[in-house]
């Protein structure tokens, strides 16, 4: 699938999937929502009720080194949050 790129784990996304029954994805700057829902459902075969989506900037970083000041950019991407059904879950560690 060329819609989601990655799942996000950490303990926030944890929390939130413990609590409200929501999980974190990387996908394509491209994607909409509708999009985002048909590849979720196909892929785990869960029921989505909401799609939340957010755009994150690429930002500047820099570090001091022996040969001087070092610039460069973290990747841009963009974020979506996937509300799933009252009882679906997906098991990121099954395979494992």
């Amino acid at each position: 699938m060329e819609i989601i790129l990655k799942p996000i784990l950490t303990e926030k996304m944890s929390a939130l999937t413990d609590k409200e029954h929501k999980v974190a994805f990387v996908v394509a700057k491209d994607a909409n929502k509708i999009e985002i829902k048909k590849a979720v459902e196909e892929m785990y075969g869960v029921k989505v009720t909401a799609v939340n989506t957010q755009r994150y900037q690429g930002t500047v970083k820099s570090r001091y080194t022996k040969a001087g000041v070092i610039t460069g950019r973290t990747a841009s991407f963009k974020k979506a949050i996937v509300t799933l059904a009252e009882g679906d879950s997906i098991d990121f560690f099954s395979n494992i």
